[in-house]
């Protein structure tokens, strides 16, 4: 029980911390932190897959194939915006 209030704890005060950092962070950099955060998914990712196929028990495993999912869902939600968010910068060619 003490392991999870700590653990819990902490959980919460990392959410706190990331919001401020988040909020404080200007609308110029969003695409280069976003692309930084792809790349820490990405390693969480291959970390999930790790962890997922050592099959300790189906509990862990099913927990693994969870972490996954979500994973290769923000890594690829991610991509995703911030090809998104470049295309902003790009010239409309014009058509004749």
């Amino acid at each position: 029980m003490e392991v999870f209030v700590s653990a819990l704890t902490i959980f919460v005060l990392a959410l706190f911390v990331g919001f401020e950092v988040i909020s404080k962070v200007p609308p110029l950099l969003h695409t280069p932190l976003m692309s930084g955060a792809n790349a820490i998914s990405g390693i969480t990712l291959v970390g999930t897959l790790v962890t997922s196929g050592m099959k300790l028990t189906t509990f862990t495993t099913i927990l693994g194939l969870a972490a996954v999912i979500m994973a290769t869902a923000n890594v690829v939600g991610g991509f995703l915006v911030t090809h998104r968010m470049l295309e902003m910068f790009h010239t409309k060619k014009e058509v004749k």
